[in-house]
């Protein structure tokens, strides 16, 4: 196995969940994403922290650090890439429940954290 030319769900893969009737947590922490910022072609690096309740699937991990490391020359910008990662994801895994938290590290003397869940809104705090 490789690393894709260019990051596709498609090169995701699963296996079954072997506890599928329980609700628990899976987080998995990549702490060495990069992809590059479309407008300077500068590298952008973050930390993904992926968190989860598998329904019938769970993602096999070598195949998502090649699925990531795709990203490595993808223009794109922090916003769109942590959308499209979760929505790949999902497409794939069906999970109960999905968040997805991007970490930047600082570049500029600003730094940014992208969070996006599964269903929509899941991680929003109540309005006031």
């Amino acid at each position: 196995m490789s690393i894709p030319a260019t990051p596709s769900r498609e090169h995701l893969e699963t296996f079954p969940n072997q506890f599928p009737g329980r609700d628990y947590l899976i987080e998995h922490v990549c702490p060495e994403f990069t992809s590059v910022c479309p407008k300077t072609g500068h590298p952008d690096f973050a930390t993904l922290t992926f968190r989860y309740v598998p329904d019938a699937t769970c993602v096999e991990l070598k195949s998502l650090k090649l699925y990531l490391q795709a990203f490595r020359n993808a223009g794109i910008f922090y916003e769109n890439v942590t959308n499209r990662i979760l929505d790949d994801l999902v497409a794939v895994l069906r999970p109960r429940r999905m968040t997805l938290v991007a970490q930047f590290t600082p570049r500029g003397g600003i730094s940014s954290r992208i969070v996006v869940s599964h269903p929509s809104g899941d991680h929003l705090p109540p309005a006031p």
